[in-house]
């Protein structure tokens, strides 16, 4: 099959390699329709994940047609159209039994002996994101492996296509996560720094939950535009002015209910922090976290679903601690989510869709890699095609 295979630090290409095969009872094998690029590729694609080996298959958001089945697969069957999503959960360990299906025990065991850390043993495999992660192959393929096939896939209706739900993978349950970790509805106040695809679906689903005022945070004027005009947010250019500065004046100084950090890692830091990865005595920028705590009033919550690694530089505790802020992070329980938001698209409340900007075949899979990271032609969101 052809697939995108990871070399080294922005060089990947797609190739031809051995074909999935069916390697667990409860396995399927999915004949991918549509993948897509997610923001978070780009930390891999930059070469900043630990744990990403040459040769490995890329993506973790696709969806396709059940091409084999394992004989103890029972939720699906063969020919059934699926969104596969991109945590990979048991279903019936201590934390899948709690809904925590991206903290799963058991798909992941490798984990902590990778990192040296006893305290990381657990936390569910993912698709194509690295070994830190269970090295899975990923669905930038024509084909791919998918184990657990009784817990993840979810079977979507013949009337939807693939666009309107492929995102069900990890991009709109991420956002919304985001938005109920961040505790807003009806009449809130939201700040989001980051207008990539998250922040983008952060925005969606805090519209469709009644938040009355949404700030976004960013420097791409084309993604701030597009924001303004799709989900009516307060575009704030962190390159023209101190973005909690901003939020504070328009919120009578008090900051706003809560703040999402849609950012990550990879934030845009002072000088010093720039050095200090490069010399890897830290792995993450704390600019957008120091930027979130300043933007959040007491009391208030702030959300990350944006990824990060390791120390951070600057991080201002003792602020956290005298404002009384909480914290709500970590990886999304996409499961969980998955058949709430699907009804939500059917029923025409989100159209997750409208962020797509380009539509490629998979072969041009190396090109959408460099337009998504470099923002050439406003690109938003990538999808792929076999």
């Amino acid at each position: 099959m052809r697939a995108l295979v990871y070399h080294s630090a922005r060089e990947v290409s797609v190739e031809t390699v051995p074909d999935p095969l069916l390697l667990e009872e409860d396995d399927i094998i999915l004949q991918i329709t549509a993948t897509a690029i997610c923001g978070s590729d780009l930390h891999l694609y930059r070469g900043k994940v630990p744990g990403l080996k040459a040769g490995d298959i890329l993506g973790h958001e696709f969806m396709g047609v059940v091409a084999e089945a394992g004989p103890g697969v029972t939720s699906v069957r063969k020919g059934d159209r699926v969104v596969i999503p991109f945590v990979i959960a048991c279903g019936n360990c201590f934390f899948c039994d709690q809904k925590l299906y991206a903290s799963c025990e058991t798909t992941n065991p490798d984990r902590g002996a990778i990192m040296n850390k006893k305290s990381l043993r657990s936390g569910a495999a993912l698709f194509g994101y690295t070994h830190l992660y269970g090295g899975m192959p990923g669905g930038q393929a024509e084909y791919v492996r998918v184990p657990k096939a009784n817990v993840g896939p979810i079977k979507i209706p013949d009337v939807l296509p693939d666009e309107q739900v492929l995102f069900l993978s990890d991009i709109l349950p991420t956002g919304y996560q985001a938005v109920l970790n961040a505790e807003v509805g009806d009449g809130d106040s939201l700040a989001i720094f980051g207008a990539g695809p998250v922040g983008l679906m952060a925005a969606a689903c805090a519209r469709m939950r009644g938040v009355e005022r949404i700030f976004m945070v960013d420097h791409h004027a084309y993604r701030l535009d597009f924001a303004r005009s799709q989900y009516d947010v307060i575009p704030i250019n962190f390159d023209d002015t101190d973005a909690a500065e901003a939020i504070l004046e328009s919120t009578a100084g008090r900051g706003v209910d809560a703040v999402i950090d849609a950012v990550g890692f990879e934030a845009k830091g002072s000088a010093l922090e720039t050095v200090m990865t490069a010399m890897k005595l830290e792995g993450s920028s704390g600019q957008a976290l120091r930027q979130c705590i300043a933007a959040c009033r007491r009391g208030g919550i702030i959300s990350v679903p944006g990824v990060y690694s390791g120390f951070i530089h600057g991080f201002l505790f003792g602020d956290v601690f005298e404002k009384g802020l909480g914290f709500k992070t970590g990886q999304t329980h996409v499961q969980r989510f998955m058949p709430e938001l699907l009804q939500f698209i059917g029923e025409g409340k989100l159209h997750p869709e409208a962020i797509i900007t380009h539509r490629l075949p998979l072969n041009e899979a190396e090109r959408a890699y460099y337009l998504f990271d470099r923002k050439e032609e406003a690109c938003r969101k990538v999808v792929l095609r076999p």
